[in-house]
This record gives C-alpha cells, sequence and structure tokens, in this order.
C-alpha cells in the first residue's frame, strides 16, 4: 500500500486523481481537532493536508513522529507552527499560486458591492421595498463610480497583481506598497493583445493619503489601526481579503461611525468562526464569511498544486 494522507478539510478531486494516481492513499474523512494526532499515529499518515479550520500545532507535532509532510490548501499558514515543523523534519508547502484571481476577484465583488450600497439595500429591500421604494431610492442615490478612483494596494505579491489587473481593467489608477518589492510589472492580455505596466511602490504614508480605496495582501499583524486610519483620505473605503485583525476591527467601527472611513469589505475576521456582531450588522460594511478562494476554479488548482508539491517531496 502507498503512502497515505489524511486530507482533512478536503481536497479538490482532480488532486486526489493525482495523488492516487502517483501511489498515495489519500483518506477525506473529517478528524475532530482533538483526534488528530491519534488518528495520524493509528492510521500510520505519513502526510496531513489542511485548508484553514485544522490546526497543526506543536502539540500535534511533537506527538506525531512518523509525520513527513504538511500541506495548506491556499496561501496563509498561521494555523501552522510553520518553523516548528520544519525544525522537526516535517515539510510544510502550501499552495500560493493557485487562488489570486479568486481572491482578487472577491476585493472586487466587495468594492462594487460598497460603492453601490448592496450591502445595505440587500437588506432592506426585501424587507421594506412594498411600503418605502421611493425613499430606498433615495436612500441609495449618491453612488460612485470606481473607474477614475485611486485603488492603494498594500502588499504587491500574487494577489496584489491580481487586484491590480482587474483594476486597470475598471480604469482605477494604482498605487502599492511592499516592503519586498521596490518595482513590479502588471502583465495582462487584452483582447489579445498583451500590455505590460510599471509599477513602483511608495511608502505606506503614501498609500494611505492618495488612496480613494485600499486592500490589504499581507500574511498578518496589526497594519491598520486608529493611528494609520487619521492619515487617510476621509471617505477611503478598506478592503480585508487576507487576514483577520490586519484591520483592527474596534477602530474600523469607531471610523465607520464618524464617517471618516465610507464603507469596508471583510472577508475575514479577529475571532473566527464567530465574528463581532457589530461587524456583521453594521450598514457600512459588505461580509462574507472567508470564502476568498472558495470558487470551483481556485480549488482545482489548489488541489493539483498541493499534489504537485506532495508527489515532489513524499515520492
Amino acid at each position: 500500500m502507498g503512502k497515505k494522507i489524511l486530507a482533512n478539510d478536503g481536497i479538490d478531486a482532480q488532486g486526489k486523481q493525482l495523488l492516487e494516481k502517483a501511489g498515495f492513499v489519500i483518506i477525506t474523512e473529517k478528524v475532530a481537532q482533538e483526534a488528530l494526532a491519534n488518528a495520524i499515529n493509528d492510521n500510520g499518515y505519513a502526510g496531513l493536508t489542511v485548508r484553514s479550520a485544522t490546526k497543526v500545532r506543536k502539540d500535534v507535532i511533537d506527538a506525531c513522529p512518523n509525520l513527513k509532510l504538511i500541506g495548506r490548501g491556499g496561501v496563509g499558514m498561521d494555523n501552522i507552527d510553520v518553523e516548528y515543523a520544519k525544525s522537526k523534519g516535517i515539510a510544510v508547502v502550501n499552495t500560493p499560486a493557485a487562488s489570486s484571481l479568486s481572491v482578487a476577484e472577491l476585493v472586487f465583488g466587495h468594492l462594487f458591492t460598497i460603492v453601490r450600497f448592496l450591502q445595505d439595500s440587500n437588506r432592506l429591500l426585501p424587507v421594506k421595498g412594498e411600503t418605502d421604494f421611493d425613499t430606498l431610492k433615495k436612500k441609495y442615490a449618491g453612488g460612485i463610480e470606481l473607474s477614475g478612483k485611486t485603488i492603494g494596494i498594500v502588499g504587491i505579491g500574487r494577489i496584489g497583481q491580481a487586484v491590480a489587473r482587474i483594476a486597470y481593467g475598471v480604469g482605477m489608477k494604482v498605487i502599492a506598497h511592499d516592503p519586498f518589492v521596490k518595482e513590479t510589472r502588471i502583465d495582462m492580455e487584452v483582447a489579445g493583445n498583451k500590455i505590460s505596466v510599471p509599477v513602483k511602490t511608495v511608502s505606506l504614508d503614501e498609500v494611505f493619503a492618495k488612496s480613494d480605496f485600499i486592500t490589504v495582501h499581507v500574511p498578518g499583524g496589526k497594519l491598520i489601526t486608529k493611528n494609520e486610519i487619521t492619515k487617510m483620505k476621509n471617505g477611503v473605503v478598506l478592503v480585508n481579503a487576507s487576514r483577520g485583525g490586519v484591520i483592527e476591527e474596534n477602530d474600523l467601527l469607531e471610523a465607520l461611525n464618524s464617517g471618516k472611513i465610507a464603507g469596508a469589505g471583510l472577508d475575514v475576521f479577529e475571532n473566527e468562526p464567530k465574528p463581532m456582531q457589530a461587524l456583521l450588522q453594521h450598514p457600512k460594511i459588505s461580509v462574507t464569511p472567508h470564502i476568498g478562494a472558495a470558487t470551483k476554479e481556485a480549488q482545482e488548482r489548489i488541489g493539483v498544486e498541493l499534489a504537485d508539491k506532495i508527489i515532489e517531496c513524499l515520492k
């Protein structure tokens, strides 16, 4: 029998097929967090793959001396003690390229929603549309276009670049900050014509000062608090589809209520899977339940990329 892999948070059918063709046995039955270490040891799993639900901390790593690989189907690895696992000789892989476009499209889903008040309209129109249609029509009359506005992208890696491509297509101006990148090129194809646009990064303060919209694509940390918000334009719109807590949630609420921030799009939250109710119910916030990579195309690419890396590491 081939090496056994526990895909504890599932794996796309195409990735599973590739692994099985390479001789691996893939188990997709979900194991509860508290039973994870025992399941790995009792069944002799050589590899464990997770998404964002399963945690692989020091206790699991210490309890599973025969584990050879941890795979993350997705980008962020904050649910895995990566360096500790590597220090124990365990390979740790993720799929940074697979979900970039899906996350970028969700960012624009939030942006289009906020500038036309869809998050509020979709709540109120089903309830009040029959009696207060004209009132609601007036309420949502002050929408704005994205075209011609400036979007600030914090983190111009794969996802940030995918955001920039869409932004250029919509007619926006793009500025970016990234401590690891001085200059990059955004390559696009439009109607069969290849275009390459140079983007020089600027300081974080310049992004805050000049952007009408700001989207963050960083691995974590407390990037935007009350201090940073004061440096932004009045009426700015923020989007976070990276990690919960990158935007300080209480400071965000305060700025939304004061009008300093006009709206926000959140796909991630500090206290997942139980986000703060004030965020979920705020009329100026467009919310999604951490679905940045949850498209058929992204999941297929994640499965294939993960399978390729597992085969490379364990064969």
